[in-house]
């Protein structure tokens, strides 16, 4: 198994490096996202990414011949997809209104827009439609070097804010209320934090799918959850495990020639009973 996947590394490592470094980068940023019950946003984003390229490419064929070719390239979608997904991530950050049930609210009307207005712009077009069905199936395929450095940058940045401002930032993830009151920015911190999570999501969309983009985004976390005591030891943890969760299934998915992000996913869903049940079984045990 490890030698048939050493032997296809010239020719996919591009792609596995992204899918690697996605999986960590997402996994990272998706700890505060669950720390706050804020599931459900990871979902909307991904729907408002894949109606941003959908726009974008619907602008392309409206303009047909006399579009420029930059409107026809991987940049310009990925920018369109990442303006999107920003703008809707600090809609659902609750800056359009106080209150959980506003931002739950906002979050899946965000999410309903997206997953129909993605189908219906590009209804008409064979490729639009192909595309948008390659983004839902969350095929990594055609993902590059520059995919790769762009989610390695991603990680380092995110572990290099966590690790200067862990303290402030750890505060504002469990109690934004005594976060403002010890004098914590907690609007610019939401405002930051919300434009990373829509860059993020943003930019995954396009090289790996809604699939993996959303599940790498929450399920690590869900599952580092369910056995970590702290949220320090969840920042260490999560994207550990993301990371060989998408090592392994990556490797398995070579050997049996199975869709890799799928089968990564399936080993985090996995990962999220398995660790309730190691949590029960450490409870259970006597001091």
């Amino acid at each position: 198994m490890i030698q048939d996947f050493l032997s296809s590394w010239p020719l996919f490592h591009d792609i596995y490096l992204t899918g690697w470094l996605a999986a960590a980068a997402l996994s990272l940023i998706g700890v505060p996202v669950v720390a706050r019950s804020q599931i459900f946003a990871g979902a909307a984003l991904s729907e408002a990414s894949t109606l941003g390229i959908a726009l974008a490419m619907w602008a392309s064929a409206l303009l047909g011949a006399s579009a420029p070719a930059w409107m026809e390239s991987d940049a310009f979608l990925s920018a369109v997809a990442v303006l999107l997904s920003v703008g809707a991530s600090l809609l659902a950050s609750g800056r359009a209104g106080p209150g959980r049930e506003r931002r739950e609210a906002m979050t899946a009307w965000i999410f309903l827009l997206g997953a129909a207005g993605s189908i219906l712009i590009v209804s008409r077009s064979p490729h639009g439609l192909d595309e948008v069905q390659r983004l839902l199936s969350s095929s990594i395929i055609g993902a590059t070097a520059a995919d790769a450095w762009i989610f390695g940058g991603l990680f380092a940045a995110a572990a290099a804010a966590l690790l200067l401002g862990r303290n402030t930032v750890l505060l504002w993830m469990v109690d934004p209320p005594m976060a403002a009151a010890a004098g914590v920015p907690v609007r610019a911190l939401e405002f930051g934090f919300s434009v990373l999570l829509g860059l993020a999501v943003g930019l995954a969309i396009r090289a790996s799918g809604m699939l993996y983009t959303f599940g790498a985004l929450v399920l690590p976390a869900l599952a580092a959850r369910t056995v970590a005591r702290e949220i320090r030891t969840m920042l260490v943890l999560t994207p550990t495990l993301a990371l060989g969760c998408a090592v392994a299934g990556f490797v398995i998915a070579n050997h049996l020639d199975f869709p890799p992000s799928q089968l990564t996913i399936t080993l985090l869903c996995a990962a999220v009973p398995a660790g309730a049940v190691a949590a029960r079984m450490r409870h259970r045990s006597p001091a």
